[in-house]
């Protein structure tokens, strides 16, 4: 059963209906939306400021997400996909848009929606990674405009990911 831990005297509201995975953790100021998952070792840290992820949103196995006291909360929309072991730290990730495996985005950055964080990317404080674009390498920066099919990737990977979770037994 995952990990739910109040901190501060709140409790993370998560929907009936989120799938968490057995050793997925959440603690503290988080509120996760319709349908999301949150995979096996996935952290949701919402000890020193607010994280909110809203509907369909996936967190694939072993992300980090968290933010910093009094500076940066974390605020991440709908349809988005979250690669495995990529770090979410104090930053805005608008509807519809994909971090890659192992990414790092960093406080005060914004990505905006349909945008891509390839993997391994690291999106520095205060970047904005625009809408249309694949932002890649360290510090991230825009390699490639996205068009045709690759604009499918945001829908797809959302509702794949809604279909993973229900394969899981309970």
């Amino acid at each position: 059963m995952a990990i739910i831990k109040k901190c501060n005297g709140i409790t993370p509201s998560i929907d009936s209906d989120v799938f968490l995975a057995d050793n997925a953790v959440v603690v503290g100021d988080v509120k996760i939306g319709k349908s999301c998952s949150i995979w096996w070792s996935a952290v949701v840290r919402g000890d020193v400021n607010s994280i909110v992820i809203g509907d369909r949103t996936n967190v694939q196995d072993g992300a980090v997400i968290h933010c910093t006291y009094e500076k940066a909360s974390t605020s991440i929309g709908n349809d988005v996909s979250i690669g495995h072991k990529a770090i979410i730290h104090g930053c805005t990730l608008q509807d519809k848009c994909l971090v890659g495996m192992g990414a790092i985005v960093m406080d005060h950055a914004v990505v905006e929606s349909n945008a891509i964080v390839a993997a391994g990317a690291v999106v520095l404080e205060g970047t904005v990674v625009e809408s249309g674009y694949i932002y890649a390498g360290v510090p991230a920066k825009k390699v490639k405009k996205i068009e045709g099919d690759l604009m499918k990737v945001f829908d797809r990977t959302a509702k794949n990911y809604m279909m993973y979770k229900g394969w899981i037994d309970n």
